[in-house]
């Protein structure tokens, strides 16, 4: 039986994501941004909480931890090993190459500095879900707070590399604000134009812009575009490096 996916709102922008496995009953949290949305989706769903699978440190990710695992005291609480001291309650440390079984489902750490220092992504390649917290977002990167610009942009490369139908799951409703922002370095991209349109309809009626996909990202996300010539050309960057790219992109889109 295959995975089921419940994604749901936390805090003003932050999204909530419990991952089921029908199977054996197994379920994970995504982060904890908020307790109280994410016992009301346990609540809705009528799963029982297995695991917490942490990506980064930051407040709006973890704070909801300590009150959840008061309701769920044996869901185990897995978090990046360099900032375990930095998130409550962990009982397992991950790093770059671990596997995390929930049930019968398995998910791929990938470490991804940039976003944090410690910031991991979870891969269930055999479901093709993505949970990327703050690193990949939809038509956007997180901020690079902790690393150089080429560190983050070997993590990016790295989701890159994974299957086009992978789909993208992602800490944040930022989609319109980062596409409105990505047609300011790739004006000319129709499918972008198209993913702003779309995600300003689903916005205004109230619904999520995410999931994404691999392959959409790789077609419409400036951060990833880093090589493509239009990109380059509108940059005035033709003969600068991918990571050079790259760079510019977010520093532009830091003052945005």
């Amino acid at each position: 039986m295959a995975a089921l996916v419940h994604q749901y709102n936390c805090l003003s922008d932050n999204f909530g994501v419990l991952v089921h496995d029908p199977a054996t009953g197994a379920t994970a949290a995504i982060d904890v941004p908020e307790a109280a949305p994410t016992l009301r989706a346990l609540r809705d769903t009528g799963w029982k909480l297995t695991d917490i699978l942490v990506t980064h440190r930051h407040a709006d990710h973890v704070q909801g931890i300590p009150e959840v695992r008061e309701h769920f005291p044996d869901a185990r609480i897995v978090a990046p090993a360099i900032e375990a001291d930095r998130v409550p309650l962990v009982d397992l440390k991950v790093r770059e190459g671990d596997v995390i079984r929930v049930g019968r489902l398995e998910a791929k750490v990938f470490e991804t500095p940039g976003h944090t220092i410690g910031h991991v992504v979870y891969w269930f390649d055999g479901e093709k879900l993505l949970f990327a917290g703050d690193t990949l977002f939809s038509a956007g990167c997180g901020r690079v707070n902790e690393a150089p610009m080429p560190v983050m942009w070997n993590s990016l490369k790295k989701l890159m590399a994974l299957p086009g139908d992978t789909k993208v799951y992602c800490g944040h409703e930022y989609t319109v604000a980062n596409a409105r922002f990505a047609l300011t370095v790739d004006p000319g991209n129709a499918a972008l134009a198209a993913c702003l349109e779309t995600a300003e309809a689903l916005r205004a009626r109230g619904e999520a812009t995410l999931p994404s996909t691999i392959e959409r990202e790789l077609a419409i996300n400036p951060f990833l575009r880093a090589g493509n010539p239009d990109v380059r050309t509108a940059l005035g960057l033709a003969g600068a490096t991918d990571a050079a790219v790259f760079a510019e992109i977010r520093e532009r889109k830091n003052k945005f």
